[in-house]
């Protein structure tokens, strides 16, 4: 494994990914009034497309490793 290369890392930053976009879609629909119109589904959208970028990340690493084939 190369410096800087663990392996359980893209996981956790798809999951931080996912909190965030969670959080950001929170804000933008509580203090939506006060923002222009166009503001709230701007931050939505981009939210949605966090969050399904986050699952890839996370769930990427989730097949199972392959085995090492028989050596001649």
């Amino acid at each position: 494994m190369a410096r800087g290369d663990h392996p359980m890392r893209t996981p956790a930053y798809g999951g931080l990914l996912i909190a965030v976009a969670m959080i950001g879609a929170t804000v933008a629909v509580r203090r939506g009034s006060g923002w222009p119109g166009w503001v709230e589904p701007v931050i939505v959208v981009v939210a949605v497309v966090a969050c399904l970028t986050g699952a890839l990340l996370t769930l990427r690493d989730r097949t199972p490793p392959r085995r090492p084939g028989p050596r001649p």
